[in-house]
């Protein structure tokens, strides 16, 4: 009898991983593959950094780059003030918004 019982109740198998693999799949998919390409944007443009653009740190300050180093910038915030802040602190998508409203030189 505890054969039979044990026979019946071992039948799922394989088809009671299926739900836990698509949650896996819709994880992956919708969360962790955007991450990895939001990092990936956010490591290039801060490497494309050049003097004379115009860029917004994560606490909101606007600013014209001066110089770049390998970690840091330093920025013109307003008529002859500097801050020297790491590079990894320029918000990217502050940044291109920023550079959106601006109209270009080269429009007119």
């Amino acid at each position: 009898m505890n054969m039979v019982l044990l026979q019946a109740s071992g039948g799922g198998g394989i088809t009671s991983f299926i739900p836990i693999i698509g949650m896996i799949a819709i994880f992956y998919f919708f969360f962790i593959r955007p991450q990895q390409r939001k990092q990936k944007e956010t490591k290039r443009y801060l490497k494309e950094v050049k003097k004379g653009d115009m860029v917004v740190t994560v606490g909101g300050i606007h600013g014209k780059i001066m110089e770049v180093s390998d970690t840091t910038v330093l920025m013109d915030v307003d008529r002859g003030t500097k801050l020297l802040v790491e590079k990894s602190s320029i918000s990217l998508e502050a940044s291109k918004r920023l550079n959106d409203k601006q109209p270009s030189k080269e429009k007119k």
